[in-house]
């Protein structure tokens, strides 16, 4: 689902249209797992919480750093994704069931307008008495949580060229930027769509996000039998 390079069979390269089809899918496919994961409007309540005594600009100040740290974060482990692999001696198959189990809890979470996986009551409780929350813990869990950080180390690790690194990292700092957005819009996007609204988006992505865990989860249990066999 996620490889977009097709092994030709009769020696001759496969037709540009088919290298670009397979591009262009795994580079929707990449954007929407890596936004659909990290989901910043569901994250936008949590915010206004934690931010409440803070003063419009000082709110400005913590949204941007927030999404600068989230992506910093999920560049970083992305590019150090085949490292940590060859250290502990984890193979891309075995982390790639491992990232899909782990969607798989998240999307639940989301499916029931939750998300407990992502954000616990005693870390909203900590941001509400911490003085700068942009880090800990509106970066780090709430933005990119496991579930991004392991999803963005499994597409780096499979992609096969630099265009596709590049889509990787790029979904990355396109998430960042529209999680921002959200942020800073985030008291006229609880007005215009209401708890109601933020839940049914919520449970949307978890339905996209269950698809993609699936697959993450059915591709890893293929190549490890391929692997083996």
């Amino acid at each position: 689902m996620l490889a977009c390079a097709v092994p030709s069979t009769s020696g001759h390269h496969p037709p540009r249209a088919l290298f670009l089809g397979n591009f262009l899918q795994f580079a929707l496919i990449t954007f929407t797992s890596v936004l659909f994961i990290v989901d910043p409007i569901a994250v936008i309540p949590t915010y206004l919480v934690i931010t409440r005594n803070e003063t419009p600009e000082q709110r400005r100040v913590t949204a941007r750093r927030a999404a600068l740290a989230a992506a910093a974060l999920m560049i970083i482990f992305g590019i150090a994704g085949r490292l940590i692999f060859r250290v502990f001696g984890i193979t891309l198959p075995a982390f790639r069931i491992a990232g899909g189990l782990i969607l798989w809890l998240v999307a639940m979470d989301m499916l029931r307008g939750q998300r407990t996986t992502q954000e616990s009551t005693a870390e909203i409780i900590e941001g509400e008495e911490k003085d700068d929350v942009a880090v800990t813990p509106l970066a780090v869990p709430m933005l990119a949580g496991p579930g991004a950080i392991s999803t963005v180390m499994v597409l780096a690790s499979q992609a096969r060229s630099v265009p596709e690194s590049i889509v990787v990292y790029g979904s990355v700092v396109l998430t960042a930027a529209i999680s921002w957005a959200a942020l800073r819009l985030g008291e006229r996007l609880v007005v215009v769509l209401g708890q109601t609204g933020i839940r049914v988006m919520t449970r949307i992505m978890g339905l996209m996000l269950a698809a993609v865990a699936v697959q993450f989860v059915v591709t890893g249990v293929r190549d490890a039998f391929l692997a083996h066999g």
